[in-house]
């Protein structure tokens, strides 16, 4: 069963354009060669997707949402409870933060932009999903970026930023608000919605990273 789930991973790995399967990184332009060409042919992949353990513990897989055209895409690391009970993404106490960001800082409604996150499953007791996970399922992510074409990418937290970039070593600290040149589009690590809940003072900072965002718009 374990070479039979790994065969796949490769197969699916081919399809993303991925020559290697362990360290997927994008090219300096996204640009993978796969069959899928719209969101609702990689939503019904991702449905029947068992590349992981996490397909046993999970309630409902949780795609993405947003506009198929959005010049904005938010990156989380993974689904929450209550993402995992109603099949959407940020949707629990940290989600109504990030739609209050959007509306009242970036004055957009939350259909505006994309919302996604790393993993399409919640680790069970909202684990940090390992690296190998990660690697079997943000090719996924990847394509949904290549056929949104976003002009901006948040990256909301330290996970969502290391799995993305595969800098494993970043702060978030550090690198918040800091604009990336990341396969031709621009990219920007900012604190997650979570994380505010249990700092407020830190507000600050994510609107001033917003406001950074907004103006790149």
């Amino acid at each position: 069963m374990e070479r039979v789930k790994l065969l796949k991973k490769l197969y699916v790995s081919k399809y993303f354009g991925y020559d290697f399967f362990d360290d997927i990184k994008p090219t300096h332009n996204i640009s993978y060669d796969s069959e899928y060409k719209s969101l609702e042919e990689l939503r019904a992949e991702v449905f029947s997707c068992h590349l992981c353990e996490l397909v046993k513990s999970k309630k409902n897989y949780v795609f993405g949402e947003g506009s198929h055209q959005a010049k904005l895409m938010f990156v989380g690391e993974a689904p929450g409870a209550y993402e995992d009970e109603l099949g959407r993404p940020f949707v629990g106490r940290a989600g109504e933060l990030l739609t209050k960001i959007v509306n009242n800082v970036l004055e957009l409604d939350r259909e505006d932009v994309y919302i996604a996150n790393i993993v399409k499953c919640r680790p069970p007791n909202n684990a940090t999903p390992t690296l190998e996970i990660a690697n079997s399922c943000k090719g996924y992510l990847f394509k949904q970026i290549e056929i949104v074409k976003p002009k901006i990418i948040v990256a909301l937290g330290s996970t969502a930023y290391r799995y993305l970039t595969s800098d494993m070593d970043a702060k978030i600290t550090k690198i918040r608000g800091t604009v990336i040149e990341w396969g031709g589009i621009k990219l920007i690590p900012t604190y997650h919605p979570s994380y505010l809940l249990r700092n407020p003072s830190a507000k600050k900072d994510v609107f001033v990273d917003m406001k950074k965002v907004k103006a790149m718009l």
